[in-house]
């Protein structure tokens, strides 16, 4: 019969370990006791032993409910190995992928087409190679979704109608995992839904497309065109350290050509791209011009394809590892400064001599643009920054103007979300600017050119200096 000091003393796993605590009510000796720090890999504190004082009783290998949890300590001729080096290297016959390049295919002149907005940002998903479709309809985006319905089965693409807007995005986390190109169209609402799945697509890396036709908010709102998910698209997509290319058209023509953008954008960088568009553009016509050439998408070497060349290759954004995720996050935020340092986007109309600069971007751009006509005519130098990304900020395209710029007047269809924008881009680029006034519509009302003319002489004329106050 083996002595006492020949028992082997426990061994404590601490990933099997739950910390249940009765292995501490077990032990006479006081040998165990609770844990206090979380293991990363099980998100539960395991118990803490103690053997000096272990008689190797067994009573606590016993009492542990978990079969790895307590085990008896191996003998001392025995070497732990790690399960992944244990049986020599991974026998496989997959090599290093290549990647399989785009190829840019010539089309026919053709007449311009008279089309409404998310119509043209559909034929500008075909055109840059999208053959994969999932979405769920929601008011005022689902002229798209039904375009793409029509038009994919013709060109041996796939749509499928989600059975709602978070089945929608797991759908196209799985798609882009596999290298293609896929979108969805969807309204404020629904994109709120999708958040999670966005999260993770960015921390995956993984690239599509997200067009959201901006509608009233908050709440279910309406179906009115309001700009109310500025904010959600520049600041909040998901939890964590998340941020996305957000493009903003302002005519059925740019629908087509940042769609277009916009996958190309998604598979620079890995990452979703965000089209953020009112409810108004999204149901307006106007002249679109087709390009002269479409893309015949290739393969990118990191997709997870299912073939031989392809078996060694993993998506996934899960870090259980602090420091790990920590590096994760690092990575991030370089290709996020790459990100903004290569694609700011804005249009300038006017600005080269303006004392006033309206910012504005999607449908309530074109009323400030109607705007400065009238100021102009009126003595008024007026200018229009037209941001085409919200994230980054065009802020360098914003800076050589502000020197002579006497009032900056931010129009919007929100309660302020594109003012806060600017705002944060001026006060990261440690820029001092003249004093900021708005113009804000909310609720699916927009700003008329009328009251922003209005807006504008009203702040431009100086207030009446009152007796006894010097000038």
């Amino acid at each position: 019969m083996p002595t006492t000091a020949e028992k082997p003393k426990p061994f404590l796993l601490p990933e099997y370990c739950k910390g249940c605590g009765r292995c501490i009510e077990a032990c006479a000796r006081h040998c165990i006791e609770t844990g206090t720090e979380i293991n990363p890999k099980t998100g539960l504190v395991p118990v803490v032993i103690h053997l000096e004082n272990c008689s190797a009783c067994g009573l606590c290998i016993t009492a542990c409910p978990e079969p790895y949890g307590l085990a008896p300590q191996p003998a001392a001729d025995f070497e732990l190995q790690d399960p992944a080096t244990l049986f020599g290297p991974r026998r496989a016959r997959a090599t290093r992928p290549a990647s399989v390049p785009d190829v840019i295919v010539g089309l026919a002149p053709t007449a311009p087409l008279v089309t409404k907005g998310t119509y043209a940002s559909a034929i500008g998903a075909l055109v840059a190679g999208c053959r994969h479709f999932f979405g769920y309809p929601i008011t005022p985006s689902t002229e798209g979704a039904e375009l793409m319905a029509k038009l994919l089965p013709e060109l041996d693409g796939v749509f499928v109608q989600a059975v709602s807007e978070v089945a929608t995005v797991n759908m196209i986390y799985g798609c882009g995992g596999a290298g293609l190109r896929s979108m969805t169209f969807t309204s404020s609402p629904g994109f709120s839904l999708m958040l999670e799945g966005i999260s993770y697509m960015i921390g995956a890396e993984l690239p599509g497309v997200f067009v959201n036709v901006m509608r009233g908010g908050p709440g279910l709102g309406n179906i009115a065109p309001e700009q109310a998910d500025i904010k959600l698209a520049c600041r909040g997509l998901g939890h964590g350290n998340t941020q996305a290319v957000v493009l903003v058209p302002s005519t059925p023509q740019e629908m087509l050509d940042l769609t277009m953008l916009a996958f190309e954008l998604s598979f620079r960088y890995r990452n979703p791209v965000i089209v953020l568009c009112d409810g108004y553009l999204g149901q307006m016509t106007g002249k679109v011009e087709l390009p002269h050439t479409m893309v015949r998408p290739g393969r990118p070497d990191w997709a997870v394809w299912g073939d031989l060349a392809h078996r060694g290759n993993l998506i996934s954004s899960i870090q259980l590892e602090e420091s790990d995720l920590e590096e994760h996050n690092l990575h991030l935020d370089r290709k996020y400064a790459a990100i903004a340092a290569a694609e700011q986007r804005a249009d300038l109309y006017r600005c080269d001599d303006a004392d006033v600069i309206l910012v504005a971007c999607n449908t309530p751009a074109r009323m400030a643009k109607g705007a400065v006509e009238t100021l102009r005519q009126s003595g008024v130098r007026a200018g229009l920054f037209r941001p085409l990304t919200l994230w980054p900020f065009p802020i360098d395209a914003l800076r050589p103007l502000l020197a002579a710029a006497e009032r900056i007047v931010v129009v919007e269809a929100s309660s302020g979300q594109l003012e806060d924008e600017l705002r944060l881009a001026l006060s990261k680029a440690d820029l001092a600017a003249p004093p900021i006034d708005h113009v804000r519509r909310r609720g699916g009302v927009l700003p008329q050119q009328a009251e922003i003319v209005e807006a504008v002489r009203r702040v431009s004329v100086p207030a009446p200096r009152r007796e006894g106050v010097p000038a």
